[in-house]
C-alpha cells in the first residue's frame, strides 16, 4: 500500500514538474520588443542603436517608417563570424524580391561576393540609390513586458543589405551607419520580427512614440510610460492604408481649425488610380508637408483664427510666424487654434494641439509647423511629418489593418520621453 502511494506521489510530482516547466518556457518566450529612439538635433531625424554581428556590436541607424529594408555600410569596419551572403536565386533572394546577381570586382568580404543577390538600397533623404549585397547575420533586440527593458533576444539569420558608403554622404546624421526600414515588405524590420517570433504569439504590430528620447515598440500593447501610464488607453483608430510601394497612409476627409471647416480641394485627399494624392506618414520629413493649395488654405485660415497675435517675418521653411511672447502657454503647448484631421468617420479626428502645430523657429519667433509642398501632383498631398507625431503614440496594427493614434500624451501628464529604460534585474 505504502509503495503504491510512493509510486503515485512520484508520478504526480513528475507530471507537475513537467507542466510547470512547460508553462515557464511558454511564458518566458518574448513577444514584445523595444528600441530606444534619439532625435538628431541637426537633421531632426530619429536614430536607434541596433545590436548586430558576432561578436555583438551596437550599430546606429536612422529610422525610416516607409523604408523596405535595413541597410548598413560594410566597406570598412564590418567584422562578424556569422555573416553570410545568400547565393543568387536562393529562397532568401526571392524573399528580398531580388532578380539580379551581384558581381564584385574587389576582394571578397562583407558586401563584396560574386553570384550573390543584388538589392537596391536608398538614402531616404536624398533619394540616392545603390546596388547592394543581400546578407544575413545575427540581430539582437531588447525584449519588454511593456514598461521596462527585458533580456536581449537574438534573431540568428536576419536579412539586410550591405550598401556602399556613398549612401551616407548627404542628408543623414554623421554618426549613423545605415537605415532601418519599417515599411510593409518581407524583409523590413517589423516583418522579420513577426516571422521569427510568431510561434511565441508575437503580433504584427509596431508603434512609434517620437521624442528627443523616445521609444519604438514591436508587438501588441499595453505600453507604459512613467508614472505608470498605459499610453494605449487613449488610442483612436482609423483604417491603415498600405500603398503598392509598402508605404503607410491614412484617409483624411477634411481639415478643421477651431472646429471650423477649412475650404480645401477634397479631391487631393483621395489616392487616384496613378497612386497620387492622399495622406502619408513619414519619419524622414521633419514637418508636415502640404500640397500648395492645401498649405495656402490652412495657413490663411489659421492666421485669421489667430488674428489677435502679431505676425512676424516668416522663418524658412515655414510660411507664417508669430511673436512668441504674445501667445500663452498650456499643458499641450502654446494656446493656439486646434487643428483637426477628420478621418474616415466625421467623429474620428486626430487633434493637433499647439505642442505639435507650433515650433520655435528662432528666438522669440513661433511658426506654424507646416511646409509648402508645391504644386507637383506626383505623390501624397499631405505628408504627416515627425514633429506632428512627437509625444503622440502612433500604432501600426497590420493584423487588423488599422492605425491607432493617441493625440498628445501631454494631456495625460506623460510624454514619449518617459519610458523607463531601467532594466529589470
Amino acid at each position: 500500500m505504502a509503495s503504491s502511494f510512493l509510486l503515485f506521489l512520484l508520478i504526480f510530482l513528475s507530471v507537475s514538474s513537467f507542466i510547470l516547466l512547460s508553462e515557464s518556457q511558454k511564458t518566458s518566450k518574448p513577444n514584445r520588443f523595444i528600441l530606444q529612439l534619439q532625435k538628431d538635433p541637426k537633421t531632426k531625424l530619429y536614430v536607434t542603436n541596433i545590436y548586430k554581428r558576432t561578436p555583438s556590436q551596437k550599430v546606429p541607424f536612422v529610422v525610416d517608417l516607409n523604408g523596405r529594408l535595413l541597410w548598413v555600410t560594410c566597406e570598412k569596419s564590418y567584422r562578424s563570424s556569422t555573416y553570410h551572403a545568400p547565393r543568387c536565386h536562393s529562397t532568401q533572394c526571392s524573399r528580398a524580391d531580388s532578380h539580379y546577381c551581384h558581381i564584385c570586382s574587389t576582394r571578397d568580404g562583407p558586401g563584396c561576393h560574386n553570384n550573390t543577390c543584388g538589392v537596391m538600397s536608398m538614402n531616404p533623404v536624398t533619394g540616392l540609390t545603390a546596388m547592394s549585397e543581400l546578407a544575413r547575420d545575427v540581430l539582437s533586440i531588447q525584449s519588454t513586458q511593456g514598461s521596462n527593458p527585458g533580456p536581449m533576444v537574438r534573431v540568428p539569420q536576419f536579412l539586410f543589405t550591405c550598401a556602399p558608403s556613398l549612401l551616407l554622404q548627404r542628408g543623414l546624421p554623421s554618426t549613423v551607419q545605415g537605415v532601418a526600414g519599417l515599411g510593409h515588405s518581407l524583409i523590413s524590420l517589423p516583418t522579420q520580427l513577426t516571422s521569427h517570433f510568431s510561434s511565441a504569439g508575437f503580433a504584427p504590430i509596431f508603434a512609434l512614440c517620437l521624442a528627443p528620447k523616445g521609444v519604438m515598440f514591436f508587438g501588441d500593447s499595453p505600453y507604459y510610460m512613467l508614472p505608470n501610464v498605459d499610453i494605449t488607453r487613449p488610442l483612436s483608430y482609423t483604417p491603415l492604408i498600405i500603398s503598392p510601394q509598402g508605404e503607410y497612409y491614412m484617409e483624411v476627409k477634411s481639415i478643421k481649425i477651431n472646429d471650423k471647416d477649412v475650404p480645401i480641394d477634397t479631391a487631393l485627399l483621395s489616392i487616384n488610380k496613378q497612386g497620387v494624392g492622399g495622406t502619408k506618414l513619414s519619419t524622414i520629413n521633419p514637418y508636415t508637408i502640404l500640397h500648395h493649395s492645401i498649405f495656402k488654405a490652412v495657413t490663411q485660415f489659421f492666421s485669421k483664427e489667430l488674428s489677435a497675435i502679431p505676425q512676424v517675418k516668416p522663418v524658412a521653411p515655414f510660411g507664417v510666424c508669430f511673436k512668441s511672447k504674445s501667445i500663452k502657454n498650456s499643458r499641450v503647448g502654446l494656446e493656439v487654434p486646434n487643428i483637426d484631421l477628420v478621418l474616415h468617420d466625421k467623429h474620428v479626428m486626430w487633434r493637433i494641439y499647439g505642442a505639435n502645430s507650433i515650433v520655435e523657429a528662432a528666438p522669440g519667433v513661433s511658426c506654424l509647423a507646416f511646409v509648402d509642398g508645391g504644386m507637383d501632383n506626383n505623390g501624397a498631398s499631405i505628408i504627416i511629418g515627425a514633429y506632428q507625431m512627437e509625444n503622440n503614440l502612433v500604432q501600426f496594427d497590420k493584423a487588423r489593418s488599422r492605425l491607432g493614434f493617441s493625440s498628445s500624451l501631454l494631456f495625460y501628464k506623460t510624454s514619449c520621453n518617459n519610458f523607463n529604460f531601467t532594466a529589470i534585474p
